[in-house]
Order: structure tokens, then C-alpha cells, then sequence
């Protein structure tokens, strides 16, 4: 039966599946929350907000945890206008305010900085980043934040996983929760567990008013795309490796590898103990912790 005749049909369909993204976010967003204990009672966290997907999401699925989690805790958006060339300064503050999100709009001209000292041509991500970094850090203490919350999601954790592993010779992914550069301030990542394209759905579902990234005519990290395009495809081709790799970042076996600052491999002696792990390198097939699903500890604020 043609679908085109029957728009009700559809717009049925739609709306369901819009609820069970939003329902599956705001579950793993809350379990994250609860397995790192990213937020407790009296919290005040900062969302940063860059007008991106992400960073809206994220701001959506806290405001909404704010007003049914079981612990008080606030939120308050902070948005860095960096003066880029051409960027909508009016979008955001009209959006928090007709959402009544406490806000604040910092300015700040980073971009005239970068483009002084990055050759023309060059990246300008890595400094704008730090730079960013800085001023939000300087915010937090003024405001009296006591967590700063990220946008990364799933797919970014597993992306620089791999460009650590690749071009850095390090086994090293994104923390989800960890102490600022300048060991003041707490930064949690709620959306670790939810995959990118979820959050591209629900932008759509939300009707966020989207800023595009191209407002300094930054480039995208190629090695960055390429490692996109590489779990994709694995992704297409062999459905479940991806998760597969995700579990695996939360099940480290610290004597199967070879740091000798994370394993005391030197002091190690035979005591007559049976171990079980043993000397087995390749695990019998087992049913993984699907993260992506849901099956982990559910959100408790404050738990430890």
C-alpha cells in the first residue's frame, strides 16, 4: 500500500519512533549519570551550549532530568560568542529565553586570536579549542558552577579511541567524567552512551535551532572523518562490532596488556592461587553489556 496516501499513516509512525529516541536518550544520558556519578544532590551544572545538535541535546535531556530526577540539582546554559564572522548572536539567547533557561552569553573575541597566530591555511581547531576552553573555565568559577557538561557523545569517544590508537600509540579514549586542565572544575560528558545518530534524530524531532560549525571556515579533522568512515562501514558490514568496541572500553583487563605503570608485571610471582582470568588472550564468545541498549545501572544521582 502506498504510504503517500496515507499521511496519517505515517505521521503515526513518526511520532512513535520519535518517542522511543527520546525515551532510549534520556535513559542512557540517566544511566551514564548514575555509573560515574557525574551529578549529585546540589549540583549547579553548566551546560555549554555551541548551537550545535549536541550540545542542544545535551542541554534538552538535563533540563528534563532536572525536573523529574529524584536529587535537586540546577542547570544553567553558557554560550561563548567567540565573534566569528557572521554568527547569528541573536539564535541562542532567543531560544533560552522563550525556553526560561537560566543562561549566560559570554563574548569573548578568540577568533581574531586564532586567525593571528595560525598560518593561513592551517587548522585553527586545536587553539580555538583551548582558548574556548579557558574563558568556560573562567565562567564556571565565576558563576559557581560545580560541573561543566560536555556534548561528546558515543561516537566521539570511539573516534578518538582510534585516533589515539592509530596515529598517537596510545589506548586512550575520552573520560566521562574527569578534573578540569586547571584542577579546579569537574567535567562530565552525559551523553556517552548515545550514538550520534540519535542525536541527529532528535535535533529534527526537537526542531533545534541549528548553528552550523563552517562560521570560521574551519576544516574538518580528516583523520578524524576517516576513522568516522572506517566504524561506519564496520558498522554496515558487520553489525555489533561497533558496540563490541564500546563494551571493551569498559571492561579493561590491565595484566593482558603491556603498561608496566598500569600492571606491576616486575613483582608478579606464582603463589599456587588459581586465577581466572589465567593466561587466556582470547575470551571464549560471550554475551557483551549492550550499552547502546540500556542494560547498565539506572540513574541514581549521587550514588557512588
Amino acid at each position: 500500500m502506498d504510504t503517500a496516501t496515507h499521511p496519517l499513516r505515517d505521521t503515526r509512525k513518526a511520532d512513535f519512533e520519535a518517542a522511543k529516541r527520546r525515551k532510549r536518550i534520556r535513559r542512557l544520558v540517566g544511566e551514564a549519570i548514575g555509573d560515574f556519578s557525574m551529578i549529585v544532590p546540589g549540583d549547579k551544572v553548566m551546560a555549554c551550549l555551541s548551537g550545535g545538535k549536541d550540545s542542544y541535546a545535551l542541554l534538552d535531556v538535563l533540563l528534563h532530568l532536572r525536573d523529574r530526577a529524584p536529587v535537586p540539582f540546577e542547570v544553567i546554559a553558557v554560550n561563548l560568542d567567540q565573534r566569528h564572522p557572521g554568527f547569528p548572536e541573536h539564535v541562542l539567547p532567543e531560544y533560552l529565553a522563550a525556553r526560561g533557561v537560566p543562561h549566560r552569553i559570554v563574548v569573548q573575541d578568540t577568533h581574531s586570536v586564532v586567525k593571528r597566530v595560525i598560518p593561513e591555511g592551517a587548522t585553527m581547531c586545536s587553539l580555538c579549542s583551548r582558548l574556548r576552553r579557558g574563558v568556560l573555565y573562567r565562567v564556571a568559577g565565576e558563576i559557581g558552577a560545580t560541573k561543566i557538561a560536555l556534548g561528546h557523545h558515543r561516537d566521539d569517544f570511539l573516534e578518538t579511541f582510534f585516533l589515539n590508537l592509530f596515529h598517537n600509540g596510545k589506548i586512550k579514549a575520552m573520560s566521562p567524567k574527569l578534573v578540569s586542565d586547571d584542577g579546579r572544575h569537574v567535567v562530565i560528558r552525559p551523553l556517552a552512551y548515545v550514538e550520534e545518530r540519535d542525536l541527529s534524530a532528535y535535533a529534527e524531532d526537537r526542531a533545534f535551532p541549528i548553528i552550523p560549525c563552517d562560521l570560521c571556515g574551519s576544516q574538518e579533522n580528516l583523520q578524524r572523518k576517516q576513522v568516522k568512515a572506517m566504524l561506519r562501514e564496520w558498522e554496515r558490514k558487520f553489525p555489533g562490532r561497533v558496540i563490541s568496541i564500546f563494551s571493551a572500553l569498559t571492561r579493561v583487563t590491565p595484566s593482558h596488556l603491556m603498561d608496566r605503570a598500569l600492571f606491576d608485571f616486575a613483582n608478579l610471582a606464582a603463589d599456587g592461587v588459581a586465577k581466572p582470568e589465567g593466561d587466556t588472550a582470547l575470551d571464549p564468545q560471550e554475551t557483551l553489556p549492550d550499552v547502546s541498549q540500556g542494560t547498565l545501572v539506572r540513574f541514581t544521582p549521587g550514588r557512588g
